[in-house]
């Protein structure tokens, strides 16, 4: 009995001057979970659309269950068995979780009309099969990640998928969460169906899955048993080269105090944050989805209303009462949300890069072209940044390369500060790794970087000295040196201040 359920042969994709993917051979088996590992921009993202049908192989054979297959789009991958579950779901959010699983597929009785019987009894059976406990008349937007997460995988047990590829499912869900999902993956395995997981967190990868595959530069390099690699060997066949410390960058002198924040509070959100920033520091901020980490960023940037308390700057009291006033004081964001927050996504990199810099680059109030395209050519340049020109299309470029457009949009600006949340979220090991050495970069010339980061060992690896945050408070601060995952846990859930006489 065979038991490959999907096998891919020399798949090759093109787009304009560019060849994305290159004789990738992959095999996926029946029962498994095979996760794609790759930098961004190694044609994973290509790859998928072309097994869900989003895109259109140029070269190349698929075969699905002994059959050779070739999909023109999403409703022909799905005929055969074949679901695609984006970072961004695919769900009506004022429709409720059973009217979203039967949306287009609604059964109806004689008089058809849907009957809402069995599409209630129909879901219900379908978040039973993975022992998943959820109310099926539940509206969309009242849901977590999580319970959403769920929501797009019974969708695809209703079409009787075979494969359900997964998309940096993990991406915005807590630990908790994770453990829940990753339930209902081992349920999807023992059940016969397979799972393509894509994600950049090793670990994960590394816990959930039964076979790797490594892509590099649009070609596949391997597939591997889990038992038969390591993270380390994973990372060296993803960039081609041995990485040792992703961590390690410019260690600089710290000078004065550069930023002081002062009783910072938001209704619900955060009460009386006080910390200070020295310049050439590098302060991380941690804590669990939720804690108030990115209130505090996007408070001392003035993105957000009804936020009161002081923000002052080499001294001076600033009164940010909207973003312009922040850069104006030299204080940069990038934000948690690149696409919606951080970039314009349908215009090209040269705009995107000079966004924030029109003034500088204008002269008479007309923009000047050529000196948007020197500075757009200079972080291109300076951030390695992969396009086929300055006009390309922001929306086109992968995870990583999008976060270097927005960090090249505030360095442009020399800021003074620069508030950092999340910055490395769904970008590859090598992207991780040059963000490092650019914060490292960065802080040698006096700037003070402000790092949030939901992923430990990294928030750990990169600052000098660590908050962490809980329930919209502050709750320890620990030099680099000092911090352990536990202590900053236990400070985080713990709700004691371990700094505080009376912690223990």
């Amino acid at each position: 009995m065979n038991d490959i359920l999907l096998e891919l042969t020399s798949i090759s994709k093109y787009f304009p001057g560019v060849k994305a993917l290159d004789n990738v051979n992959i095999q996926i088996k029946k029962g498994e979970v095979h996760s794609i590992l790759g930098e961004n921009g190694a044609g994973k993202s290509t790859l998928m659309k072309i097994i869900s049908g989003a895109l259109i192989k140029d070269e190349g054979v698929m075969i699905f269950e002994d059959h050779a297959v070739s999909f023109s789009n999403t409703i022909d991958s799905q005929k055969v068995g074949i679901s695609m579950i984006y970072q961004e779901f695919n769900l009506a959010p004022h429709l409720t979780v059973e009217d979203n699983v039967f949306i287009a597929n609604e059964p109806c009785n004689r008089l058809n009309i849907i009957d809402r019987k069995t599409v209630r009894s129909r879901t219900v059976e379908l978040l039973e099969s993975i022992d998943f406990k959820l109310d099926p008349s539940r509206k969309i937007n009242s849901l977590n990640v999580c319970e959403q997460q769920i929501t797009e995988i019974v969708k695809a047990l209703r079409n009787e998928s075979k494969l359900i590829i997964m998309d940096e499912p993990t991406s915005a869900l807590t630990e908790n969460e994770i453990r829940k999902l990753f339930k209902c993956i081992n349920k999807l395995r023992n059940e016969g169906l397979s799972v393509l997981f894509i994600s950049h967190k090793l670990e994960e990868v590394f816990e959930i899955s039964d076979t790797i595959s490594v892509m590099r530069d649009g070609k596949s390099v391997g597939t591997y048993s889990v038992d038969e690699i390591t993270p380390k060997e994973a990372v060296r066949l993803m960039v081609g080269r041995e990485v040792e410390n992703i961590y390690d960058r410019k260690i600089a002198e710290m000078g004065k105090v550069v930023l002081e924040v002062k009783n910072l509070s938001s209704p619900g959100k955060m009460h009386d944050i006080s910390f200070n920033l020295k310049s050439g520091e590098v302060l991380g901020i941690c804590g669990l989805l939720g804690a108030g980490k990115t209130e505090i960023v996007r408070g001392i940037f003035g993105a957000d209303p009804k936020v009161t308390g002081e923000i002052i700057m080499n001294g001076r009291k600033l009164k940010i009462e909207n973003i312009n006033a922040a850069i104006d004081a030299g204080i940069g964001l990038i934000p948690e949300d690149r696409k919606n927050q951080g970039l314009f996504l349908k215009k090209n990199v040269k705009e995107n890069l000079s966004a924030a810099s029109i003034e500088e680059l204008s002269n008479n109030q007309f923009l000047s072209k050529s000196k948007e395209r020197s500075l757009a050519s200079k972080y291109v340049d300076i951030l390695r940044i992969k396009i086929s020109g300055l006009q390309h299309i922001v929306n086109n470029l992968s995870g990583g390369n999008q976060q270097k457009v927005v960090i090249g949009k505030w360095l442009a600006l020399s800021p003074k500060v620069l508030l950092m949340d999340d910055p490395t979220r769904g970008v590859d090991i090598g992207a991780k790794q040059a963000i490092y050495e650019l914060i490292g970069e960065l802080v040698s010339t006096g700037v003070g970087v402000i790092f949030i980061s939901s992923e430990l060992p990294e928030v750990i690896g990169i600052s000098d000295r660590l908050l962490v945050v809980a329930d919209g408070e502050l709750k320890a601060e620990f030099q680099s040196d000092e911090a352990t995952q536990e202590k900053i846990m236990t400070a985080a859930t713990l709700n004691v201040n371990l700094n505080s006489e009376k912690a223990v």
